[in-house]
């Protein structure tokens, strides 16, 4: 009988900087050494060759994820700097090895014709990323490549950390907090001086912009929102920008964008932008309708408008939503409490992809407010991983929204563990915090039924880069279906969210997203532009590019870019989201909104995409469960609805 596996063991919060240390330090000079054995040995058969490649692989990523992690969420500055320095030494290595020769040699001079399907595989991009990583370039080159790889990840580094940094605030009087929930007003205590702080983190941001009544306190907070990490991080862009466009012009790519797009399913980067513009026409139409509705409401209140900025849309947009499409998101809210959100989100994504959660009490976390669970198969009882959810915000902890790998799985060798990173309040939330909530729980799924495969290449969520996210958008399906809210939503009096409720709800979410897909253009051009065309002014281009894609005006005096993270972690490749988003609504249509847990269905999603990781492409994967290709039919039903 195999012996079971065991999760990772964490270190306690004081011993992690050294812990930490430790392993990168181990398992990055194990990587170097089994590289030497491979170089001085020269296998032959393709097969050992790529044994032995995983278990560098395997070293390398072991570092990798928990020092990534670690350097996001770690409440000691000590740590995570170090997890900083170790995501360097990891990019450094992983940089030579792309670069060199003799390395790549043994690669090139193996037969891989014996092989299977999914080894073969591997071969194939392991030979490709030598390539992409400059190997067959002239001694000068390869130099010049190494250092613009390293710098990048400092400037990368720095950029994030700034974002992360700087939680700025205002304060007010408490006057200014009309129209807020009582709830939130009861934890914003007033201070000595009479005043209430409110910061650009989420939780503050996201519902007073959404109920905050006074008009000049909305524009307050939106302008030290929009200006994050500005003037530090303009500087930043700049150089990570001409980085990336001289990596890719020495590796004799036309620009970043084509060297990005490579290795993902819209192949070229000029694809890129006739993408962004086919959502941009479809989306016009409806877009235009729904902002004239909140620009109308709008005037009811100030009769000289002649438009509406991101500072009044959260505000009018729920005004319309409750005035004339009879949702109250402050109603909505009561039924959403943080606590029996978390139970019912496991027991939903328990039901539809057949697991069990159970609470990992030997679990060793960072934060007291992390919560560690162990996921089992549930008809076979076989351990698949641990997910950790680290739901809330703290001093110094990554301000988004994302899952971030902790170990990648391997069959027989080591389980998937994964961690959940959102910025939630800790009583009652917005519906749109339980759909992210949904979202990004998506990831993890994925990152541990992807986690039982032979290669670390294709553990988890491994596939092209602009598919990633449709897992999770079609997960975000769940939290909108009435029987499936019913199991967990209730009000204080325990009153199941009503029927007729979230059926308005639902209306209500249609309001807007022709708007909402021009404002991702907008994003999805800022990310492909500023790479492909590097401006002069990055604030000047901003503004162009929102007049162009956006419905909605620029704010004068802002700087959005500057804390626009996705710069960094996507690069040009921001459209990946609408991208995802047409797939995703086309697979969500093999299943029947009035069967949602489909056993037959649910299983085939399961096996045949999520487990699959990165074996296949992402088209095959989906074509080998919906039966055929994907198609843009279901997003255009959509946007038309």
């Amino acid at each position: 009988m195999t012996e079971p596996l065991n999760p990772l063991t964490l270190p306690a919060p004081a011993d992690a900087e050294e812990w930490l240390d430790s392993r990168a330090r181990a398992d990055l000079d194990r990587a170097r050494e089994l590289v030497a054995g491979i170089k001085a040995d020269r296998p032959a058969d393709a097969t050992d060759l790529l044994n032995r490649w995983n278990d560098v692989s395997v070293a390398i990523g072991n570092v990798a994820s928990v020092a990534s992690l670690f350097s996001e969420v770690h409440p000691l500055e000590t740590v995570r700097s170090r997890g900083e320095s170790a995501m360097q030494e990891v990019q450094k290595l992983d940089t030579d090895l792309s670069l060199d020769r003799d390395l790549y040699e043994v690669f090139a001079a193996v037969d891989g014709s014996g092989l299977d399907a999914t080894a073969q595989r591997l071969l194939d991009k392991t030979l490709l990323d030598f390539h992409r990583g400059g190997v067959d370039k002239d001694d000068a080159t390869r130099t010049r490549v190494k250092e613009l790889s390293e710098r990048a990840i400092l400037v990368g580094q720095e950029f994030s950390k700034n974002i992360r940094d700087d939680v700025r605030s205002i304060k007010v009087t408490p006057d200014k907090l009309d129209g807020m929930p009582q709830d939130w007003i009861d934890a914003h205590v007033v201070d000595e001086d009479g005043f209430v702080t409110l910061t650009t983190d989420y939780p503050d941001v996201v519902p007073f912009s959404t109920y905050g009544r006074d008009r000049d306190t909305r524009r307050a907070l939106r302008m030290e929102f929009l200006n994050r990490a500005w003037p530090a991080n303009d500087a930043l862009l700049t150089e990570l920008f001409e980085i990336r466009r001289e990596h890719a012009h020495l590796l004799g790519y036309r620009d970043w964008a084509d060297y990005d797009a490579e290795v993902k399913m819209i192949k070229e980067g000029a694809a890129i932008p006739e993408f962004i513009d086919r959502i941009a026409v479809a989306a016009l139409e409806s877009g235009e309708r729904d902002r004239n509705v909140v620009l109308d409401r709008m005037r009811q209140d100030y009769p000289d408008a002649e438009t509406i900025d991101a500072s009044d849309l959260a505000f009018y947009a729920e005004a319309v939503r409750r005035e004339q499409l009879d949702v109250d998101a402050q109603q909505v809210r009561t039924y959403f409490d943080f606590t029996a959100v978390r139970r019912g989100l496991l027991d939903v994504t328990g039901r539809l992809f057949g697991l069990t959660y159970r609470p990992a009490e030997d679990a060793v976390v960072w934060d007291e407010a992390v919560a560690a669970y162990d996921v089992f198969l549930t008809d076979t009882n076989e351990h698949l991983g641990r997910i950790y959810l680290d739901l809330h915000p703290r001093e110094g902890k990554f301000k988004h929204a994302a899952q971030f790998d902790l170990v990648r799985g391997l069959a027989g060798r080591q389980l998937a563990e994964g961690t959940l990173v959102c910025n939630f309040p800790r009583g009652l939330m917005e519906h749109s915090d339980v759909t992210t909530l949904f979202h990004e729980f998506g990831h993890l799924v994925h990152h541990v039924l992807a986690g039982r495969g032979e290669w670390v290449r294709f553990s988890g969520v491994a596939t092209e880069w602009d598919f990633v996210e449709a897992p999770s958008q079609m997960l975000e399906e769940w939290a909108w279906d009435a029987d499936v809210l019913r199991t967990f939503a209730r009000n204080a009096a325990g009153e199941e969210i009503p029927d007729a409720l979230v059926a308005r709800m639902r209306r209500a979410d249609d309001f807007g997203k022709g708007y909402n897909a021009r404002t991702q253009m907008f994003y999805a051009s800022m990310s492909y532009w500023f790479h492909v065309d590097i401006p002069d002014d990055l604030t000047e281009r901003t503004r162009e590019l929102q007049s162009r894609y956006s419905l909605f005006p620029y704010i004068e005096g802002t700087h959005m870019p500057a804390s626009f993270g996705h710069l960094e972690g996507y690069g040009s490749g921001y459209y990946t989201y609408m991208w995802s988003l047409v797939i995703a609504k086309d697979m969500f249509s093999a299943f029947d909104r009035d069967n949602m847990f489909d056993p037959e269905v649910a299983g085939r999603y399961r096996d045949r995409l999520l487990a699959q990781g990165g074996q296949r492409d992402a088209a095959d994967l989906v074509a080998d469960f919906l039966g055929r290709p994907y198609t843009f039919d279901a997003y255009a039903a959509w946007l038309a609805e």
